[in-house]
């Protein structure tokens, strides 16, 4: 589809000094010499050459861009057309006509495809495929995001920008069809198969156009350059530098300038050799504290006399049903740690994770990730306390030490206040998993008991089968306050769901009742779909059995051999923590509970508060360091990684000032790993990968005459630029699609509304008639 350039031949301005020129082979004595020469020449004519370098990646990328467009738009570039039953976002079925194109799925109203039929367009490159069972007639399959994001590009195929209105809205990150048959069905799964691998194809095209054509793109490009050479006016130093590919040259400008151009359009510079040492080196981890474990059974406490009349100062400010989280509270009832650092007492045994990871069988890994959900309930505070309300923009790191030699890293951070919302990222690529998750934690009062609510879920990605297991969290109730001993409990139901599996676990949460009963009892299911396929009972904090097909059996059980495997977990030491860090911010606060001091405490932490609300009234908006706001409330690692392991080319996970990077033994574009499976965040994560082999470029300053032949400058930030075009169309979807609903509501509760007017009517004459007999 796309020509290979022919090689052009790259002038520079020589220097006014005279500069001699030694004929190769150079000796190895000399080639130091030579190099720092030839720095300098390029120093001279840097400008001109860079001007020269950025105007014809733009012509480049718009050519591409162009043809690659132009491919789309042709009528005769179709895979497969055909009319298909999609079902909309209010469960029911419209039929759309589909055209199959590579790398996209346009939807049309009607058979006939003018330009305001137009419906959607698919893109195929963030969806998977599955087939769906269903019990209608006909074949079933799915389109979805692995990450639960948006399918929809933001134009038509004749560049509309909003679609034909439909009264039922199609979902944002799947799309369910119907065929008509099963013959019909799987040539669909056949065609879409085939439309994901010309995706595949058109990337490696964009930046691999020399390796797609082979030894004879190589044979021509020599050709070419001998005849360069043959051209040329005899100039040695000429030859040399023609010689050297526009890509090295580019990447060698930006090695060179101090100050990054902020219009260089291919994003980042390339790293220095300082900057890539720094990549090899990983904060400086010490072994956390012994850690101290609450009473078994229930969480209950006397409040002490002295701190009685400060409960009741407090209660007298609160009112049933208001929300705590503005109440500031006694620091007697504060656990002496941060939220941040209690969400992570839930991942002590990730290394059950890696055991679901390696499980073939689809029940036995929901199982698997049921039984890692639930080994996080045991531990407990000792005593009835609440950790501090986090600061906005704190943060919190930690990491536990496997016994396969992998590590989990956990990354959080308070990035919002009000609402206080704590997002968090759990990675361990080796084991096989990412955790992400985005928590509103609130409070709510309801006189003589308070319930902590977690609003939000987690999302489990098993990386190496491209499954999402999304998880709720239950909420703790503390009853007791005003009469009676102060008794903490878990409550609500709790879902832990894989859409591409279809398996689902139900968990209740059991609040004990008035009269008879017990605490900590759970009770819970293993479904798919309707069918029930397990039960689970027990206790959260003791013995939790299962009872499947195979029997009635134990799944988790918190004995003391059990907890002596819990995994180590490793933490910075203070002296090198930053100001922000949890243990670090909130020192003073828990140095004087530690001492009893609770005027100090409370002195400390109201100062940090009013520090808080200062910087609030400022009127300058708060940055998050490391997480960054993608759709709807949900923040997403901004270093995230979402590629599978490859034993072949990873070596090691590490973390350096928060961000966690993989070392790779290749670069990623030599590896070719641009179709392999990742979130829409993944693009800034995967730079680590290159900057291991970045001293290499560095290496080759000089090429001989019979070298590598002058590259193409292709876009390697095309995809990200087409992300970001993708998160204007997804936002412009939402609101097309929430305008869509409202209308589509109106028009149901008018339809309703005439109806039921019309049947009133038709019974009132009926009546009337009736009484007229």
């Amino acid at each position: 589809m796309l020509e290979r350039r022919k090689e052009r031949k790259l002038t520079i301005t020589s220097p006014p000094e005279d500069i001699r020129v030694v004929e190769p082979p150079i000796p190895k004595h000399r080639r130091a010499s030579l190099s720092v020469a030839y720095h300098r020449l390029l120093s001279f004519s840097s400008s001109p050459i860079k001007v020269k370098q950025k105007k014809e990646y733009r012509d480049e990328k718009k050519r591409v861009n162009d043809e690659l467009l132009s491919a789309l738009r042709d009528p005769t570039v179709v895979v497969m057309a055909d009319t298909l039953k999609i079902r909309g976002a209010l469960k029911k079925w419209n039929r759309y006509y589909c055209v199959l194109k590579p790398g996209l799925l346009i939807l049309y109203k009607h058979k006939k495809a003018d330009r305001g039929d137009w419906v959607g367009t698919v893109l195929l490159n963030h969806c998977e495929l599955i087939e769906r069972p269903s019990k209608k007639d006909g074949f079933c399959f799915k389109l979805y995001h692995p990450m639960d994001m948006s399918i929809w590009g933001n134009r038509g195929p004749l560049g509309q920008s909003f679609g034909s209105f439909t009264l039922n809205p199609l979902n944002t990150s799947f799309l369910i069809c119907r065929a008509p048959s099963d013959q019909a069905g799987r040539c669909w799964m056949d065609a879409l198969e085939l439309s994901f691998k010309c995706t595949g194809l058109l990337k490696k095209t964009m930046n691999e156009l020399d390796v797609k054509n082979g030894e004879n793109s190589i044979i021509d490009s020599q050709r070419d350059e001998s005849r360069m050479s043959r051209d040329s006016d005899g100039d040695e130093m000429d030859r040399r530098v023609t010689a050297v590919s526009e890509t090295d040259a580019e990447k060698h400008f930006q090695e060179i300038d101090d100050v990054q151009d902020e219009d260089h359009e291919d994003g980042k510079m390339s790293e220095t050799s300082d900057t890539i040492r720094e990549a090899f080196t990983e904060s400086a981890w010490i072994q956390s504290p012994k850690e101290i474990f609450g009473p078994d059974g229930s969480l209950t406490e006397e409040v002490a006399e002295e701190n009685k009349s400060l409960i009741w100062t407090l209660l007298k400010q609160i009112r049933p049903g208001m929300d705590l989280s503005k109440v500031v509270l006694p620091t007697f009832i504060l656990e002496p740690r941060s939220f941040l650092e209690k969400l992570a007492d839930y991942y002590y045994h990730a290394d059950l994770i890696a055991e679901a990871v390696a499980e073939p069988d689809p029940f036995e890994r929901i199982v698997k990730i049921t039984k890692f959900f639930l080994s996080g309930f045991y531990k407990k505070p000792k005593g009835l306390k609440k950790p501090y309300n986090p600061i906005l923009g704190e943060t919190f790191r930690c990491k536990w030490e496997h016994p396969d030699g992998s590590t989990t890293f956990y990354i959080a951070e308070q990035v919002s206040h009000h609402p206080p919302v704590s997002s968090l990222f759990i990675t361990n690529r080796k084991a096989g998993f990412n955790i992400s998750g985005t928590i509103l934690a609130k409070s709510k009062y309801y006189g003589n008991s308070l319930s902590a609510i977690l609003v939000g879920k987690l999302k489990l990605t098993l990386l190496n089968l491209g499954e999402t297991y999304i998880v709720n969290l239950p909420y703790a109730n503390c009853k007791g306050i005003m009469i009676g001993t102060m008794t903490m409990e878990l409550g609500g139901e709790v879902n832990i769901e894989c859409e591409k599996t279809g398996y689902r676990t139900i968990l209740d949460f059991k609040l004990k009742p008035m009269i008879g009963g017990a605490y900590n009892q759970i009770e819970g299911s293993i479904k798919y779909g309707s069918d029930r396929l397990a039960s689970i009972e027990g206790a959260w904090d003791g013995v939790i059995r299962i009872k499947g097909p195979d029997g009635k059996k134990e799944l988790w059980n918190p004995t003391p051999e059990v907890i002596k495997t819990r995994l180590p977990r490793y933490e910075i030491n203070m002296d090198e923590q930053s100001e922000w860090e949890s243990a670090k911010l909130w020192r003073h606060v828990t140095e004087a509970i530690s001492n009893e001091d609770q005027y100090k405490a409370t002195e400390e932490k109201t100062a940090l508060e009013n520090d808080q609300r200062a910087r609030a009234k400022s009127g300058v908006p708060h940055e998050t360091k490391f997480f960054k706001k993608q759709y709807g409330d949900e923040y997403q690692y901004i270093h995230a990684d979402y590629r599978p392991w490859d034993n072949n080319n990873d070596i090691q996970q590490v973390e350096n000032n928060y961000v966690v990077k993989t070392i790779s033994r290749h670069s990623k574009t030599k590896a070719g790993t641009s179709d392999q499976l990742a979130s829409d965040n993944t693009s800034e994560a995967s730079e680590s990968d290159e900057e291991i082999v970045a001293p290499k470029i560095k290496k080759k300053v000089v090429a001989p005459v019979t070298s590598k032949p002058v590259q193409p400058i292709v876009p390697d930030e095309r995809i990200k630029e087409m992300e970001h075009k993708f998160d204007l169309a997804i936002r412009r979807m939402e609101v097309a699609n929430e305008r869509q609903a409202a209308r589509a509501l109106n028009a149901v509760q008018s339809t309703l509304l005439f109806f039921f007017v019309v049947i009133s009517i038709m019974q009132s004459m009926f009546f009337y008639f009736m009484l007229r007999k």
